[in-house]
């Protein structure tokens, strides 16, 4: 499954603050997941396996590291729990590195927001406007919206992803 995601990730201090103008909007809970993404090397973009209570997928995206609203384009394919993907990606391509965040999961129409407490790194929230590339524009208007709304200060926003901050340690 294909689709294009306009983003941005930042550091969040209050995720009550979050939660509180996701319910004004009356955003819909999905539920808490705890998400392990194993990252392989991969010669351009990232490609991470991702399993968790209730999210399960292999995800290859490739966007620019630049902070604020950036376009990934996407390409995920679900896999089953047990599957044994992980060990055949780890041997064809090596392992980057591991993100075992905790995840609440709010959906907004077709904006995804996450607020995320990952392990070693603190918390987060990231919004994902999620449509078709004739809807570039819209999802560009959607993310800035979400941005403006949570007060998200120009210091807290990320240029990459969780692995690259992993990475860098």
């Amino acid at each position: 499954m294909e689709h294009v995601i306009i983003e941005f990730k930042a550091r969040c201090r209050d995720h009550e603050c979050i939660r509180a103008l996701l319910k004004q909007k009356n955003a819909r809970f999905v539920g808490h997941d705890h998400q392990i993404d194993t990252y392989f090397h991969v010669p351009q973009g990232r490609l991470k396996l991702r399993e968790g209570d209730i999210e399960n997928a292999l995800v290859f995206y490739d966007r620019p590291n630049q902070t604020g609203p950036k376009q990934s384009d996407v390409t995920l394919s679900k896999v089953p729990v047990g599957s044994d993907v992980k060990a055949v990606l780890n041997k064809a391509l090596g392992l980057m590195t591991v993100v075992d965040k905790r995840r609440e999961i709010y959906f907004v129409d077709n904006v995804k927001v996450h607020l995320d407490r990952v392990e070693g790194l603190g918390a987060f929230v990231e919004v994902e406007a999620i449509g078709g590339a004739n809807e570039v524009g819209k999802l560009s208007q959607q993310c800035q919206a979400f941005l403006t709304e949570f007060g998200i200060r120009q210091e807290d926003l990320l240029e990459g992803s969780y692995s690259d901050l992993l990475v860098l340690r």
